[in-house]
């Protein structure tokens, strides 16, 4: 957003002010951070029942056309040509340094069409780099008329499941369109919680009465961005502007799993995206560094940005993502660590206002995923 821009609300604001929620400025849009039940017990509620969550910031953009696969596979280093229709996945926007420059969903819609959901701090910068890379080839829509909703937790697909039974049989990363009492809905068996649940997108003017609809529910609170936060830290999933960004490669944040086989060196459509000679360097040679999860003796959090040094006082890494983790009731931490770190037991120390906190490396997620495969 160009400064003295006017700041932007979802078409769910009224909703949230009227729920007692706190609203705080996040990527030009006025969000809840949290509500009355408070971050922890929001993080509860989605760990142990349903929470609902507003995330029509994102962007929703479709492309459309005969060459729309093919076209999207040349800017991912992930296999769009052979994605199932009706079926996700996951896929990383790269940069000419093999950086990161976002991530996104993406989902076959059939009849040469995807759709995909891109990071709202990005979406304005995504949508001019389709356009200027796939434009010529492909319809490239950013979708302004709809609301998104993210439905988490346990008891996410009995709530769904009693207004539209057939979500009961979808599985994970897989997509359906439905009419959910009378309102056109695409969803998603997905989220980035680490547990079971839905995305939902409609129509702008319908997310009101979907919302009141599924928090009439008494497994479902509103839930913010402030446990948002927390639960995908648990769960060990990287975010836009913290374990990603345009100066580390995928391989370097531990993203390997979401590359592809067929686009990796020896497969059938190996390379053909920005930055690949040096993503394909790191997957055959190994990265200098990686993401790694980290966990501080004591009870002082260890915040974004600090720095991991060796028992030497010898700066080894830094600290992409930290906080506390109620579900373990204790800090927890992501970290980029240089490779030699990551794989022995050398004592390591977070610097925190001037304190050396001894660190554990172990490995991610914190929390283990619940997301149904069937």
């Amino acid at each position: 957003m160009s400064a003295g821009s006017e700041i932007r609300t979802t078409p769910l604001h009224q909703m949230h002010i009227n729920a007692g929620a706190k609203m705080v400025p996040f990527a030009g849009y006025e969000m809840p951070v949290s509500y009355p039940l408070g971050i922890k017990k929001e993080h509860t509620q989605t760990r142990e029942k349903a929470g609902l969550f507003d995330v029509s910031h994102m962007g929703q953009i479709k492309i459309t056309g005969a060459e729309a696969m093919s076209a999207l596979e040349s800017l991912v280093p992930v296999d769009i040509i052979d994605l199932p229709v009706m079926k996700s996945r996951y896929a990383l926007f790269t940069n000419s340094n093999g950086g990161v420059s976002d991530d996104l969903m993406v989902t076959n819609l059939g009849d040469n069409c995807l759709f995909l959901v891109v990071n709202a701090a990005c979406k304005d910068s995504d949508l001019e780099h389709l356009n200027q890379s796939i434009g010529l080839s492909c319809k490239v829509e950013l979708c302004q008329n709809l609301a998104l909703l993210a439905l988490q937790g346990p008891k996410a697909v009995e709530v769904l499941g009693e207004i539209a039974p057939s979500v009961t049989d979808m599985t994970f990363m897989t997509a359906k369109h439905l009419t959910i009492k009378d309102i056109d809905c695409f969803v998603t068996r997905s989220g980035y919680t680490g547990e079971d649940g839905f995305e939902i997108s409609m129509p702008s003017s319908d997310a009101e009465k979907f919302a009141a609809l599924i928090l009439s529910s008494d497994e479902v609170e509103w839930v913010g961005l402030g446990a948002r936060d927390s639960l995908r830290l648990e769960a060990g999933l990287s975010l836009y502007g913290h374990e990603l960004d345009d100066n580390h490669s995928p391989v370097e944040s531990s993203l390997n799993w979401a590359l592809s086989k067929v686009r990796r060196t020896g497969g059938q459509r190996e390379g053909g995206y920005l930055g690949d000679n040096i993503v394909l360097s790191h997957l055959s040679d190994g990265p200098k560094a990686r993401i790694v999860g980290i966990l501080p003796e004591g009870k002082m959090p260890v915040r974004d940005g600090a720095l991991i040094e060796n028992e030497d006082g010898v700066q080894v890494g830094e600290v992409t993502s930290g906080g506390f983790g109620p579900t373990l009731n204790k800090p927890i931490a992501i970290a980029r660590l240089k490779i030699k770190y990551t794989m022995n037991q050398s004592k390591l120390f977070a610097l925190v206002r001037g304190k050396r906190i001894a660190v554990e490396v172990v490995n991610l997620p914190f929390v283990k995923h619940n997301y149904y495969r069937g």
